[in-house]
């Protein structure tokens, strides 16, 4: 781990930065308009089925689920808001005794902007820690940001496009199933910020 506890995404685990993502998400013009409902339909279209959200921060993919989703995450703020929506979430130290904390019960892992905030050593010791819990055949599906997204927040790391989820996929026996840009095309990402890399990989 490097001095100032970025390697396992530290930074992100205080209430600064809760708050911090409570105020981006509030902007009145996110509030206006459906921002969230491309992202939904990319979500839902996967077919995931019951799904364990790893690094569920504000509960955005959860709400998505439809209530198929248990979400955990290492900020307190974060799982405490969660509940306070009527999500379930715990953080990773509550999670090992949580009633669904059942070996391969999940069809689906989902993490969605977090690769992006530890190093490649981190990001496989922490899916490492959750895989046990997905079915075999089930699905692990990846989110980071492009360009314009990564360079927005100073708690990223170590920019993770295809290669280096493809690369993280391999190293802990995932099969790749499908790799995606969206919203848009890969060639916005250095222009708008919620540009996204979705990479769709399976368990054995």
């Amino acid at each position: 781990m490097t001095d100032d506890g970025t390697a396992h995404g530290e930074q992100t685990s205080g209430t600064e930065y809760a708050e911090r993502l409570s105020r981006l998400q509030q902007k009145w013009w996110k509030r206006l308009l459906p921002v969230q409902a491309p992202y939904r339909w990319n979500i839902r279209r996967l077919r995931l089925g019951r799904v364990l959200d790893i690094g569920c921060g504000l509960g955005r993919t959860l709400h998505q689920l439809d209530g198929h989703g248990v979400g955990v995450d290492h900020n307190q703020a974060f799982v405490d808001h969660c509940r306070a929506t009527g999500l379930v979430a715990y953080t990773p130290t509550e999670w090992p005794t949580a009633p669904e904390a059942r070996p391969e019960s999940f069809d689906g892992l989902i993490l969605s902007h977090l690769v992006e905030h530890v190093t490649p050593a981190a990001a496989d010791e922490i899916l490492q820690s959750y895989l046990p819990y997905l079915r075999p055949g089930g699905h692990v599906h990846f989110i980071t940001p492009q360009e314009r997204g990564h360079a927005s927040d100073p708690t990223h790391l170590a920019f993770t496009d295809f290669d280096a989820l493809r690369e993280l996929a391999a190293r802990n026996g995932l099969a790749v199933e499908k790799a995606f840009s969206f919203p848009f095309p890969r060639s916005l990402g250095t222009l708008f910020v919620y540009n996204e890399f979705n990479v769709l990989t399976r368990k054995p």
